[in-house]
Formats: C-alpha cells, sequence, structure tokens
C-alpha cells in the first residue's frame, strides 16, 4: 500500500477506509469483520464523524480497533449541523464539547485528524483555528483538517491563519469522483496545488454506480444499496450517468481494468489526492478497493476518460 501525506500525517494509506456505514447499515460484529479486513489489507486511515450513526460508528470503531489503535490514523469530524439550530461548528466551546464526547466514544486519548465537517461562516476563523491550534499543544488532536470548503473559503482561513500565526487546515476534504468533478474547475484542486494541501475524496464510487454492478435496461441487484433505498437511489443513479458509466467501462475493459479500477485509480493517480475515502460493508468490499487503485494511470489516459465523461 502506498503511504502519502497530510500535514505531519506521513504514512496516510491512498486508500482509506470510510466509517460511515457502522452503526447505520452494520453492526459491531459486522464493523469487526470490515475492521480486520483494511488492516490486513494496509489501511492505515480510518475516516469517521461523530454524526454517524448518532455517534455509534465511533464507538464500532474504537472497540473493533483495540489494542492496535496506534498501528493506524483515526480520523474523526465535527460540527456537521453548522447552520442548523443556531449551532456554530466553529465556536472553541462547540470544538471542546464535541471533541471529548468523540474522544469517549472511541475510547481514546487523541484523534490523529480532526476535520471541520462544514464550514462556519458565523465563528472568525482565527478563533476555530486558534482553538485547534491549542489542542494541538495539549496533545488531543494531531492534525487538523476541514472538510465541503469551497476556494474561497479555504483561501480566507488560510489567510486568517497566516495574519495570525496559526496553523492552516492541511487538508480537504469534498466530494470527487468520475461523475462528480467540480473540484477540477471550481479551484479547489487548484488551491490545493497551489498551497500544499492534501485533498481528500469521499464518496469514489457514488454509491455504488461506479463499481460496474449497475447497467442500463437491467434491474438493480436486489443486494445492491441503491435497490434497497428505493425511490431515494433516483437521485443518483438514470440513464445519463450510466450511459457515462457505459462508455468508461468499455474504455477501461479495453485497456484490461475493470470499472471499478478506473474509478478508484482516476483519483488515486492524481498526486494532489492525500487518500482516497471508500465505505465499506463486507470485508471483499474492501479488498477489491483497495486492489483497484493499483492502475497507475498516465496524464494522457486521465485525459481521455475526461473526454469520455464530457461527451
Amino acid at each position: 500500500m502506498e503511504h502519502r501525506r497530510i500535514g505531519i500525517l506521513d504514512n496516510v494509506s491512498v486508500i482509506g477506509l470510510g466509517c460511515n456505514n457502522f452503526g447505520m447499515t452494520i453492526d459491531a460484529a459486522a464493523t469487526q469483520q470490515v475492521v480486520d479486513a483494511a488492516i490486513e489489507a494496509g489501511i492505515t486511515y480510518f475516516d469517521t464523524a461523530e454524526s454517524y450513526g448518532q455517534g455509534q460508528s465511533e464507538e464500532f470503531l474504537g472497540a473493533a480497533l483495540g489494542a492496535r489503535r496506534d498501528q493506524v490514523l483515526v480520523a474523526t469530524k465535527w460540527g456537521f449541523t453548522t447552520g442548523k439550530d443556531d449551532l456554530r461548528g466553529g465556536d472553541p466551546k462547540v470544538i471542546r464539547t464535541a471533541l471529548e464526547g468523540s474522544l469517549k466514544r472511541l475510547g481514546m486519548d487523541y484523534v490523529d485528524h480532526y476535520q471541520l465537517h462544514r464550514p462556519d461562516n458565523q465563528t472568525a476563523a482565527a478563533e476555530t483555528l486558534g482553538c485547534l491550534a491549542e489542542l494541538q499543544r495539549e496533545g488531543k488532536i494531531r492534525e487538523i483538517g476541514c472538510t465541503h470548503f469551497t476556494a474561497d473559503e479555504l483561501g480566507s482561513s488560510a489567510a486568517a491563519a497566516r495574519d495570525n500565526g496559526l496553523p492552516a487546515y492541511p487538508s480537504v476534504q469534498n466530494h470527487y469522483s468520475l461523475l462528480t468533478r467540480a473540484v477540477e474547475t471550481n479551484g479547489v484542486l487548484e488551491f490545493c496545488r497551489a498551497n500544499g494541501v492534501g485533498f481528500v475524496p469521499y464518496f469514489p464510487l457514488e454509491s455504488g454506480l461506479l463499481t460496474g454492478k449497475y447497467r442500463a435496461g437491467e434491474a438493480r441487484p436486489e443486494d445492491s444499496r441503491l435497490h434497497r433505498w428505493g425511490k431515494r437511489a433516483d437521485a443518483f443513479i438514470d440513464d445519463d450517468k450510466l450511459a457515462t458509466v457505459a462508455r468508461l467501462t468499455e474504455w477501461a475493459e479495453a485497456k484490461g481494468h475493470t470499472m471499478l479500477e478506473l474509478a478508484m485509480s482516476y483519483l488515486a493517480s492524481n498526486p494532489l489526492v492525500s487518500t482516497v475515502i471508500a465505505g465499506a460493508t463486507k470485508p471483499e468490499q474492501v479488498r477489491s478497493n483497495v486492489a483497484a487503485a493499483s492502475w497507475a494511470m498516465t496524464e494522457t489516459e486521465r485525459a481521455e476518460v475526461r473526454a469520455l465523461i464530457d461527451g
């Protein structure tokens, strides 16, 4: 497994495990199996959040890791409900309360990567970053990060850090896949490139649409997530997307690869990407995701893929 960097964290596996299924889709026993498979496959980066499974994701992850905690990097997030019920996720009081809750659920003394789950435009960035710097000095978090930030929000927070002598966010986690490529054109990846910020894609497989299991004109497999979701899945799958996936599948297979390998390797072959967060509910999915990222795509191949997607 290749390892990359997020700030001071230099052993970040290029494929990470997204833990949003823990406590939401699978129970503690199934979580144990998935975590065991991830560690066996070489995954070191585990991404959860206080909001996943109403806290059970953190609980299940901490229990599943057990004595192996120091062998991995535990990332969690706080402040998902920013903007709702007047909660300001960037408020120092909110940060400290949220972190203590996460540490208790995880059964840990520190978090390796602590990320603001949504921007808080009501709290001065310097206040948020100042509190995070204090928590780093206290040894409760090792590194910081943010998610769902625009290029402008990344720029303003970086300026606040610079003006106040504080550490800036060394990573940003946003939605990015073959079918969701806004970060390529909205300035986020360009900001990362210019400022040495690691990018962490989530939903790389678009809830399974990019695994190759869905075909136009065919019923959705009964054991699939998009089958279980029923009408809700219509927001993720339609004829245009299936047509794009069909073109990509044909292109990948002509090169001796699967759709899954294309989806994972397109992201992993981008040097700006620190780790690709992929969820799993079964051990075999973990192993497949890790194996799929072994295709070292050239920039010429990546350009051909973009041309296929754009039609």
